[in-house]
């Protein structure tokens, strides 16, 4: 039997959690087209008849503005070092640059085995792409590259028995109906935070955050109530999110209440709050107070 960890490293957008999603077979990460979505380590187990995997994804490695970004990136370097096998998550489809240099020079002083996964390549010709295997094959000596999509699943399963094969042996870490170490209340954050993202404009993403303020577990027969803030930065930014005569924050809280009932199976009333918090992103313990603690 194999069991032992994995983690997820890449540049923003690399489809880290896309991937996570798709292996788990559960929504653990949320997912959107703006950069640093991903904040936390998130942790997704899953059983295979040869063993146990526990993949962990980590925040895109980009360069920090805020205490914030400093915790984050802390939180992705720091999982590289501590798990059996590393995978490189790369977007096949961006053109390489610094940041690309910067994460490649982070795998210096990795020891685990290093997988690299080319991601996106359903959006990719073959004959692009194998120039580009040809050059990370010269930066790295990576123990294999496998071109897949996280996204339509492509050679994905080729990149699991790679993990399995690379793992060292060991009896499982986690019950076999384990899925992840984060909480409810963690998810609900996100849930709810994912749809921010989604529905606001391109420049809100970075100065938002979500604080569930009080949570009633949910459960079958009876309505629950979560109550969660929505941080801003600056006062001018509360009106996008707030919308006219308050339409955008209830578009919010319409999407955000039906995935919730989705993951919890049950009848949730949601109230949500905007509030103006400047400079949150540096402010240590309300860091403290959102998960994002670091390294």
């Amino acid at each position: 039997m194999k069991s032992g960890f994995v983690a997820f490293l890449g540049r923003p957008n690399a489809g880290k959690s896309t991937l996570l999603n798709r292996i788990v077979g559960h929504k653990l990460a949320i997912v959107s087209d703006k950069p640093q979505t991903t904040r936390h380590r998130i942790v997704g187990v899953k059983n295979y008849a040869e063993g146990q995997v526990v993949f962990v994804d980590t925040p895109g490695v980009h360069k920090p503005t805020h205490r914030m970004n400093v915790r984050m990136v802390d939180t992705a370097v720091t999982a590289a070092h501590e798990v059996d096998v590393l995978a490189l998550v790369v977007d096949a489809t961006a053109k390489t640059g610094p940041g690309d240099r910067h994460v490649l020079s982070l795998l210096a002083d990795v020891r685990a085995p290093v997988l690299l996964a080319l991601n996106k390549v359903d959006q990719i010709s073959k004959p692009r792409l194998l120039p580009i295997i040809d050059a990370y094959r010269t930066r790295h000596p990576f123990a294999e590259i496998v071109p897949l999509s996280a996204l339509d699943g492509t050679n994905v399963d080729v990149l699991e028995r790679l993990f399995l094969q690379y793992l060292p042996d060991g009896e499982p870490l986690y019950p076999p109906d384990y899925v992840t170490d984060q909480p409810d209340r963690f998810f609900v954050g996100e849930i709810v935070r994912e749809q921010v993202l989604q529905l606001t404009r391109d420049e809100l993403p970075f100065s938002t955050a979500v604080i569930v303020d009080r949570f009633e577990e949910p459960a079958a027969g009876r309505t629950s109530t979560i109550y969660c803030t929505i941080l801003v930065d600056r006062e001018s930014q509360k009106p996008i999110v707030v919308g006219k005569g308050g339409g955008m924050i209830k578009a919010i809280g319409t999407a955000a209440r039906a995935e919730l009932m989705k993951y919890f199976d049950a009848s949730i009333h949601l109230d949500l709050h905007v509030k103006v918090r400047s400079e949150w992103r540096d402010n240590e313990r309300l860091l403290d107070d959102i998960g994002l603690r670091g390294s």
